[in-house]
């Protein structure tokens, strides 16, 4: 106790055990395990670049930006080879049947944009049954590990805020058929927010006001949990990343898997051709030969609404956070051990409520602290031989982020009820859509009877007796 104290003091941090002695032995006990686990220097260190440097923007990436190249979906470009994708189909498949890949889900954000009380995962999205995200997701699991004849591992990330409370949602609901043994849990890591002097803030007495690390936390998260030595033991060598917000996602996307593997790629991700100029994603770019994404909000007009000789936008490779990640990759990312091949941290300006070195409680009205976040994308400069391939958004992107508008639950709702009506017509069922392809009425597919096109027609016509699709009828 006493050189962790003197160690806070040393630091300039002292304030953080103001009150200690006030406090019950459980409180400091507790205070006593955030304080350990927080690297000062570190701390001490974005705060001389990050804040006192202004958190400026490197202009110099903007020098000699490119559009990255990716590979395209047959039909979507001269160049698009229908046989390479064929071949893709059949390495990623070899690659799912002898073990070789596991799903995971960054899942440490709360449902609080939804209006809704509890982590987001456990929020309900399918059209007539409202599962949740984590059962959507499970059943997408379960249904390739029955499809490939091998159980698929599923990593989720949860964080303080939200571990425990999702840990039991999966024992309420056994696992959605999963076995427990291959569902595992690790919580993020976690920074401390500071003020313009540097100094940490306290949420309360006892207690250090944390935040996540973002979502390139995920990296050393697996590392340190102990996640990467269990995928080793499994032989797992291939991480299927995505973000718990996407009930459309293809968990486990044969086809990826293959692209990934045929071109030896340390980091694969998909991209989304954006909508319009200023759709809030990523842009995957190229500078000096290596991939990147830059931020949409750190993209200039100029180049946002560039355009190319055909009319098409010049930066147009949307990035959907969806990525394949090698394990041994990520140990080397995540590790630390390479000083050249760290993730950058990023500033974020907010709101923190915070206790005075007084006691007092204060509920600023404007932006008074500084927080330090990861971004998974940040890896791709490090990884040996990136990949970036084209996807249907209509397949494969529709998140829940907002209660109302774009990207809510009603826009995700009816892309999945599009997507149903897709494969029931390419079935051969005559199911009349409207001109935005939706149905006049609301049915639902589970992934456990099938999760595409081509796998509901062999269910379908296997049904000894065919239903009436009809409001509120599922098929599972």
């Amino acid at each position: 106790m006493i050189d962790l104290r003197s160690h806070y003091e040393a630091h300039g941090q002292g304030h953080v055990f103001a009150h200690f002695d006030s406090l019950s032995t459980t409180e400091q006990q507790a205070l006593l395990e955030q304080a350990a686990a927080i690297d000062l220097s570190e701390i001490a260190s974005l705060y001389e670049s990050l804040v006192k440097g202004g958190g400026a923007k490197d202009d110099s990436l903007l020098e000699d930006l490119e559009p990255a190249d990716y590979i395209p979906l047959p039909g979507h470009r001269e160049d698009a080879n229908a046989s390479l994708w064929r071949d893709a189909v059949l390495k990623g498949e070899a690659a799912l049947r002898t073990g070789r890949v596991a799903a995971f889900t960054v899942a440490g954000g709360q449902g609080t944009r939804l209006g809704f009380e509890g982590p987001k995962g456990t929020y309900g999205v399918t059209p007539v049954l409202n599962k949740s995200l984590f059962q959507v997701f499970a059943e997408k699991i379960l249904a390739a590990s029955k499809i490939y004849g091998r159980p698929v591992p599923w990593y989720l990330m949860t964080s303080v805020l939200n571990h425990e409370e999702t840990v039991s949602f999966f024992e309420r609901h056994d696992y959605f058929g999963l076995k427990a043994e291959r569902v595992h849990f690790f919580t993020q890591g976690f920074m401390p927010a500071v003020d313009a002097e540097g100094r940490i803030l306290m949420s309360g007495k006892g207690e250090i006001a944390l935040s996540p690390d973002g979502h390139g936390g995920a990296l050393r998260a697996l590392v340190r949990s102990g996640s990467i030595r269990q995928m080793e033991a499994d032989g797992v060598d291939i991480l299927s990343y995505f973000q718990v917000d996407n009930p459309l996602v293809r968990c486990l996307d044969p086809t990826f898997i293959g692209f990934h593997l045929m071109n030896e790629s340390e980091l694969s991700s998909k991209m989304v051709p954006k909508a319009y100029p200023g759709e809030k994603v990523g842009v995957f770019c190229e500078k000096d030969g290596k991939t990147l994404v830059m931020e949409y909000s750190d993209l200039p007009p100029e180049l946002t609404n560039a355009t190319g000789p055909e009319g098409k936008l010049r930066f147009r490779a949307g990035s959907i956070a969806i990525h394949l990640f090698n394990r041994d990759f990520i140990d080397r990312i995540g590790g630390g051990d390479d000083e050249g091949a760290r993730l950058p941290f990023h500033l974020a300006h907010k709101k923190v409520p915070y206790v005075d070195a007084s006691g007092t409680r204060h509920e600023p009205e404007t932006p008074n602290a500084y927080k330090f976040e990861m971004f998974v994308f940040d890896a791709l400069p490090f990884a040996r031989n990136p990949v970036v391939i084209e996807t249907e958004r209509s397949d494969d992107f529709s998140p829940v982020k907002n209660a109302e508008g774009v990207d809510s639950p009603r826009t995700c709702r009816d892309d999945q009820l599009r997507q149903f009506s897709r494969w029931a017509q390419a079935a051969g069922i005559d199911l009349r859509t409207d001109e935005t392809g939706l149905p006049p009425f609301t049915f639902e597919v589970s992934p456990l009877f099938a999760d595409n096109a081509s796998r509901f027609k062999k269910a379908w016509d296997a049904l000894p007796h065919k239903p009436v699709l009809t409001d509120g009828l599922v098929l599972v």
